[in-house]
């Protein structure tokens, strides 16, 4: 029996070698591989012993060779195959062991050259890896150091059966085409528009117990990105608490990226993937205090996210209302200790404050993906900065600096909001929202009902524009000051005129935030 091991991840080579080496295989190796087991004192052959041919060109060609790929696609029971081996006198190679040049650490380094990229893309080890899961019945392919010692066990007590083999050879497909997909990201970096074909590349984190609900199957993914993680609540670690469910997984994706478009020490409470309480402030226990108090009967057993590291004080205030999770990208000694006597809660450290940007040395943008039946929805992800914004006043009234403060923090708040959305703002704070109804002056009562008395004063953010002015007249009526929204109805006109009335100061964006 012949076997080639050729690996980027040395994990567990040599007890593999060795368990393969007892059970009578002869091993072949290139570089860098058989360069570890001979230190091992693990007897292996050059693949060069293989192909009587040296390695060429640097290494690039080593083994595209008929000795090799021969050895690989011979079906044993094809007669026919037998004699053309034998007539050539080629040995059949029975188990390959390949995983490929790490192709995404290496265009993760900052300051990558194409070169440099180009020589990390593995030929002779997909090739392998193919042939030998394309001829699985007769060759085993092992991709992954933790199937090594159970492939070893099932040798051991007589051999591999054809479910096994067949498992093996599709992780090994999957493995490759990860691996391709990872080098086409690669070469589309700085590329306008959408590629006639893409696929994407997702590694299983773990499974769930269950999806949306208890009769659903689910497991948690998380996109492999060529140069690097995809960042986002999948490379978040997770510090305290039982395992995280489907729903927790998503409301905490909603509670992290509403906190990380805020420059300023900014909490979110998240309850079914809305924030029902949102602000901020120069102090972050205090920026928690009116999150809260944004909601408090909606809080409860919800997801709260803040953008700046947990210190004592702000745990204090945390701990006194049950939550599912909570999620910081830093906690001090002390307030990490007094949240984990909570029992039931969830405790995730991010690994970045600002999550939702991509600056030099980052990870690259990815796409944004909504599954519908049969098909795919792609775009780009929904970030405007406050420098992409053009601001345009349509009313007699100019909005105040106070006002316009606020106006900035509802137009970052209502993207984070189902629509159509509103919200109801006021010193950096959410005081009420209105989400996912079938019509905007439905919304904005639901947010004024929120507010109660507090929305006497306050600013108003709409996601899109109103389609009729009955929205800003209720707005008003209601005590609202200012309002900003996208504009571009064709009854603009008439919005602007009772927001005139009110005496509203109103400011058009050009773009709108509409969240399905």
């Amino acid at each position: 029996m012949r076997a080639i091991l050729s690996v980027s991840d040395k994990m567990g080579l040599v007890d593999f070698a060795r368990g393969l080496e007892g059970l009578g295989f002869e091993l072949f190796s290139t570089g860098g591989t058989k360069k570890t087991l001979d230190e091992a004192v693990v007897s292996v052959r050059s693949v060069s012993d293989l192909t009587g041919f040296p390695e060429i060109l640097g290494g690039r060609v080593k083994t595209l060779h008929p000795a090799v790929h021969g050895g690989i696609l011979a079906k044993r029971n094809l007669a026919i195959h037998v004699a053309e081996i034998e007539r050539n006198q080629i040995g059949f190679i029975d188990l390959v062991a390949v995983n490929l040049y790490p192709f995404r650490e290496t265009v993760a380094k900052p300051e990558v050259s194409l070169d440099e990229a180009l020589e990390n893309i593995d030929i002779g080890g997909p090739t392998m890896i193919r042939a030998a899961a394309k001829n699985f019945p007769d060759v085993l392919v092992v991709v992954d150091p933790a199937d090594y010692e159970s492939l070893l066990e099932q040798l051991r007590a007589g051999g591999a059966e054809l479910g096994e083999r067949k498992k093996l050879a599709q992780k090994a497909f999957q493995h490759v085409a990860a691996y391709d997909t990872a080098i086409a990201q690669y070469l589309r970096w700085g590329e306008e528009g959408f590629a006639d074909e893409t696929t994407i590349a997702l590694r299983k984190l773990y499974d769930l117990r269950y999806g949306e609900n208890p009769h659903q199957k689910a497991a948690f993914y998380v996109e492999d990105v060529a140069g690097g993680s995809s960042g986002g609540i999948g490379s978040s670690k997770q510090l305290w608490g039982k395992e995280l469910s489907f729903n927790n997984i998503l409301d905490s994706d909603a509670a992290w990226n509403a906190v990380t478009d805020f420059e300023a020490s900014t909490v979110s409470v998240i309850k079914h993937t809305n924030p029902c309480g949102l602000a901020s402030s120069e102090d972050l226990a205090e920026a928690y205090r009116r999150a809260f108090s944004g909601d408090t009967v909606s809080a409860f057993g919800g997801i709260v996210a803040l953008n700046r590291p947990v210190d004592l004080a702000t745990a204090q205030e945390i701990a006194k209302t049950f939550y599912e999770v909570i999620i910081a990208p830093g906690y001090e000694e002390k307030a990490l200790e007094l949240l984990k006597q909570k029992r039931d809660v969830r405790i995730l450290l991010m690994g970045s404050q600002q999550g939702g940007s991509f600056e030099e040395g980052q990870p690259k943008p990815t796409l944004d993906y909504r599954r519908v039946g049969g098909g795919m929805l792609v775009q780009t992800w929904d970030r405007l900065s406050d420098s992409d914004l053009s601001l345009r006043t349509v009313t007699r009234r100019e909005p105040n600096e106070k006002e316009l403060e606020d106006l900035l923090f509802a137009w970052k708040a209502v993207k984070h909001i189902k629509s159509n959305a509103i919200v109801l703002a006021k010193g950096s704070m959410l005081l009420g929202m209105g989400a996912g109804q079938p019509n905007r002056v439905t919304s904005v009562q639901i947010a004024l009902e929120k507010a109660g008395e507090r929305a006497q004063g306050c600013v108003l953010g709409s996601d899109a524009f109103f389609p009729f002015p009955d929205g800003v007249e209720l707005a008003g009526r209601g005590g609202v000051t200012a309002i900003i929204q996208p504009g571009g109805s064709v009854r603009d006109e008439e919005a602007t005129e009772a927001a005139n009335k009110y005496d509203i100061a109103m400011v058009f964006t050009g773009v709108r935030h509409f969240r399905h």
